[in-house]
């Protein structure tokens, strides 16, 4: 893994914030997981589905199919188009999906020259906190098409994580964030989920994947 990209969501539309965006706009996203978390914060937001890749959806809200959209920083900045971002959205108020900003890369397994290679360009901190990510979301048996957000990142020294779980409407949800060893990311990602299961987020995604027929 080289070094990751920034994982955050961002908007582009009217508004330098979430508060500023216009009352009932229409927001356009593939995702699941922002339909939630917009939704959890702005229930006023049409939250419509938008598909085809970064430079299809602009010229879609550049149409006025829609009136704004969340896309990840990572591929605007990786397509040089950093300069349509309005706003940048906070960990919390959406956060990221599991490897969001990441890069992997694949080998055969028992290739010992791929995997050197590789080796040669990893990035320790994006390892481990895309390590984290992937147990939580392997504990708790999320996909790309439940409303989760996982973010790991290194906050001096130690490693935080990030969890959201949702119902599709925003509802309902929970949010919650534990820290600690960075050279522990899956006790850590352990911990996070411990956490989700005595706090209900488990049966909150049960029935999330009910809703979505996941």
């Amino acid at each position: 893994m080289p070094a990751r990209e920034d994982p955050a969501d961002v908007w582009i539309g009217p508004g330098a914030s979430i508060a500023e965006v216009p009352e009932g706009a229409r927001v356009g996203t593939a995702s699941i997981r922002r339909r939630s978390q917009l939704l959890a914060l702005r229930p006023d937001l049409d939250v419509v589905e938008l598909r085809g890749n970064v430079d299809t959806r602009l010229a879609k809200l550049a149409a006025g199919e829609v009136d704004g959209i969340v896309l990840a920083a990572a591929g605007l900045r990786r397509l040089g188009r950093e300069s349509e971002i309005g706003f940048r959205f906070g960990l919390r108020a959406l956060t990221p999906a599991p490897g969001q900003g990441s890069l992997a890369l694949e080998a055969p397994a028992g290739s010992g020259d791929a995997a050197a290679a590789a080796a040669g360009v990893t990035d320790r901190e994006a390892l481990v906190e895309l390590t984290a990510e992937r147990a939580v979301v392997a504990g708790i048996d999320a996909s790309c098409d439940t409303p989760v957000g996982v973010c790991a990142r290194h906050t001096e020294g130690t490693l935080a994580i990030r969890g959201y779980v949702g119902l599709p409407d925003g509802s309902e949800h929970f949010y919650d964030e534990v820290e600690g060893d960075a050279g522990q990311p899956v006790a850590l990602a352990e911990a996070m989920i411990e956490r989700m299961r005595d706090a209900g987020a488990l049966d909150l995604l049960e029935r999330a994947n009910e809703w979505t027929g996941s």
